[in-house]
């Protein structure tokens, strides 16, 4: 059988950009391929659950992934990250200390939440700490015609939150769970709802108005939809109302 997107269960939003939607959670994981790189933007629930991950990128991209972003500390983007071995990881600067110290509220946050106590245990002693933080934009540009930039928006579903950028026609933007599309977006001790509404405003500067938006949970949205739930985040924690 060839191997496609579709046959390994994941969606193509462009070219040599996809998108995978893990099961229990609905967690987005995204790929991004080049002529000599494969990044894999967030990682799953469990080492378990990113090795499937890590096997999926990998024949997809018919090399090793080279790199992965986490685009926010949450265990269910990150416990992922153990399967992928020893290649770059990137993350938003500032959040240096949650995956030095974080690992049990984290743990206890994946419990929770339905995840079996021994597997997050076992998840949560293996956290990888990212060894590059981004400030403010990294660019990795890789292969003809490819470049992804990672970018810091600052506050917002967490104190430290990235999104990944992939210029082309059309654009793509993984967002993270700055938006979510399958519920409302969820805001847990660690969100800054003030600043949230404002880390939407960044994200359809970056991607305009013909971009894909790629959130952390559900399907694939427009700037349209950002518009939307900008306003509904501004209504709920009380954030001053765009004037775009």
């Amino acid at each position: 059988m060839t191997v496609t997107w579709e046959t390994l269960g994941w969606e193509q939003v462009a070219a040599g950009v996809g998108r995978c939607r893990l099961p229990v959670w609905d967690c987005t994981v995204g790929l991004i391929v080049g002529e000599d790189c494969a990044f894999v933007v967030d990682t799953g629930s469990s080492p378990e659950e990113g090795a499937r991950v890590r096997e999926g990128a990998q024949r997809l991209a018919g090399r090793a992934v080279t790199g992965v972003v986490l685009t926010h500390p949450h265990f269910d983007h990150v416990f992922g990250a153990a399967a992928f071995g020893p290649v770059p990881v990137f993350a938003a600067d500032g959040a240096q200390a949650v995956y030095r110290e974080g690992r049990e509220e984290m743990y206890a946050d994946a419990v929770h939440n339905g995840l079996d106590a021994a597997a997050a245990r076992a998840a949560a002693d293996a956290l990888v700490r990212p060894g590059e933080y981004v400030r403010d934009v990294t660019a990795l540009a890789r292969g003809a015609g490819r470049e992804i930039l990672l970018v810091r928006i600052g506050p917002g579903h967490t104190a430290h939150d990235l999104a990944v950028v992939v210029p082309g026609d059309p654009t793509v933007v993984f967002c993270g769970d700055l938006v979510e599309e399958s519920g409302e977006p969820q805001a847990g001790p660690d969100a800054v709802g003030a600043q949230w509404p404002a880390a939407l405003d960044r994200l359809l500067e970056l991607g305009g108005e013909d971009a894909v938006y790629v959130p952390g949970h559900g399907a694939v949205v427009d700037a349209g939809f950002l518009r939307r739930q900008r306003h509904e985040l501004a209504v709920r924690f009380g954030a001053r109302e765009s004037t775009a």
